[in-house]
């Protein structure tokens, strides 16, 4: 992607920016509000207005998009080992340091070091994709097509370190993208079912 550096003279001035993006919002507003009125007095049949319609997640979901950008996961090699090298340019890409990595000499001699933790704070990550962008050895992706949980309203609970960011790697490799994504359906209707209930959540995916 080439990113446009130069701004033209009525951009720079932003005050026809500002009203372009309240024409757009403005207009979608009375769009969606006169589709829902014809749709209560019945001059336009539900099924001609789908792209109004709520979704009922996670009972009902739309497909996501093979660009979206999801929870992240660490690859591994082929004999299951974590790729990661250590070299810190994930943490010091990405601009809203959620990144932790505490590197460690691994025993084999071949290889200098791995990250002895590796973890990334989900309540400060924007899901940028810097982190997968800096990477060298292809060591973060974030391809798994789920998106974050509802956890218990304890900050550490948002924490992911480095075996929970493995093991979607080994669902991916084992079951297949539609088992992760279908596991996480899972969960999320348990959470619905009991909002409260944090005695027998299952581990995040």
């Amino acid at each position: 992607m080439k990113r446009r550096e130069e701004m033209t003279l009525v951009e720079r001035l932003y005050v026809v920016e500002i009203l372009k993006g309240f024409c757009i919002t403005f207009g979608n507003l009375v769009r969606n509000f006169v589709t829902f009125l014809m749709l209560t007095v019945g001059l336009k049949k539900r099924n001609e207005a789908d792209w109004a319609a709520t979704i009922e997640y996670p009972d009902e979901w739309m497909p996501y998009s093979p660009g979206y950008r999801g929870r992240h996961r660490l690859t591994l090699d082929e004999s299951g080992a974590i790729k990661c090298t250590s070299c810190f340019l994930c943490a010091t890409a990405c601009p809203a340091k959620c990144i932790y990595i505490e590197p460690a000499e691994h025993d084999d001699p071949n290889i200098e070091k791995f990250p002895h933790r590796y973890e990334i704070d989900t309540l400060l990550c924007i899901y940028c994709g810097y982190c997968v962008e800096a990477c060298p050895v292809d060591a973060i992706r974030m391809d798994t097509g789920i998106h974050p949980e509802i956890y218990p309203p304890d900050p550490r609970a948002f924490i992911e370190d480095k075996e929970t960011l493995m093991k979607r790697s080994r669902i991916l490799e084992d079951k297949g993208p539609e088992a992760l994504f279908r596991e996480h359906l899972e969960r999320m209707r348990a959470i619905e079912k009991r909002p409260f209930d944090h005695s027998t959540d299952a581990p995040q995916l």
